[in-house]
């Protein structure tokens, strides 16, 4: 209890007293120099603080780009999006959009009752395309206007009614290594089964010792027989090179029919076709 008291009385003093009394107390001395004036220390930045710094960290940073907003598509009634919109398709090359001719021989179009030279010219080019000296049958020569005259493959003659205007499908001959097709898809090399299987039926055709060998000369009206366009379309057949001499010469006569065993002994096979009006 007496320290408790004896504080609270020192405090009272202490704060009682004037200052000036306790200064004559306590003077400064007087013999003594007074201390020389330390130079002031250079002033430091004030420190930074921590939230200061990482806000300047921040705004140091490359600002990111801001992503596009999130859209949400409306929902079809069957719950899935409509697709999104295809891109745009790049333009067509200039040239890509004109077909390509077709090497297949119908009655109509390029080769109709009533085309030309001219007509053949605007549909492949009159680069690919002359008129020239071709062989006919036996050793005679024929005028015609030849396609791709210096590519076996797609060889073609078209031969003309109106000769000096090369006007008026006459005929249509595909020959030699041609690939071009005809009519029902008929083609060189196809064996005379398969021709038979076109038609649908045998057919009658010339023997091969005739002026005009293996010449098919009546459908028997098969459907080679009805062409659509009012064309009519034959082959020639040609035997076998491997067929031995007595099997041609029991191929010969004036007619025969595609079916004849005598016939299928020299495994014919066509080696022209002829599409005309």
């Amino acid at each position: 209890m007496k320290a408790g008291v004896f504080v609270g009385l020192a405090a009272a003093l202490a704060v009682g007293l004037p200052f000036a009394v306790h200064a004559q107390h306590f003077p400064p001395p007087i013999d003594e120099p007074a201390p020389a004036a330390q130079p002031a220390a250079p002033e430091q930045p004030p420190a930074k603080s921590t939230k200061k710094k990482k806000a300047e960290q921040k705004a140091a940073k490359p600002a990111q780009s801001e992503q596009p907003p999130i859209v949400n598509l409306p929902v079809e009634p069957d719950g899935a999006p409509p697709p999104a919109d295809a891109p745009a398709s790049p333009p067509a090359a200039r040239h890509s959009s004109a077909a390509a001719p077709s090497h297949s021989v119908a009655c109509s179009g390029a080769f109709a009752k009533n085309s030309s030279h001219i007509r053949l010219a605007q549909i492949f080019g009159a680069q690919n395309l002359t008129f020239t000296e071709v062989d006919g049958a036996g050793s005679t020569k024929l005028q015609a206007s030849v396609l791709y005259p210096k590519d076996p493959k797609r060889h073609l003659e078209v031969m003309w009614k109106n000769e000096g205007s090369r006007a008026n499908t006459s005929v249509v001959v595909i020959n030699g290594q041609s690939t071009w097709t005809g009519p029902k898809g008929l083609r060189l090399g196809l064996p005379i089964a398969a021709v038979e299987k076109l038609n649908g039926k045998p057919f009658q055709l010339a023997g091969f010792d005739q002026d005009n060998p293996g010449t098919a000369l009546d459908w028997q009206g098969g459907a080679l027989d009805k062409i659509p366009g009012d064309c009519k379309v034959s082959v020639r057949l040609v035997p076998d090179p491997k067929a031995s001499e007595d099997a041609r010469k029991e191929a010969g006569g004036a007619t025969l029919m595609s079916s004849d065993a005598a016939v299928r002994a020299v495994k014919p096979t066509v080696g022209e076709i002829l599409i005309g009006y």
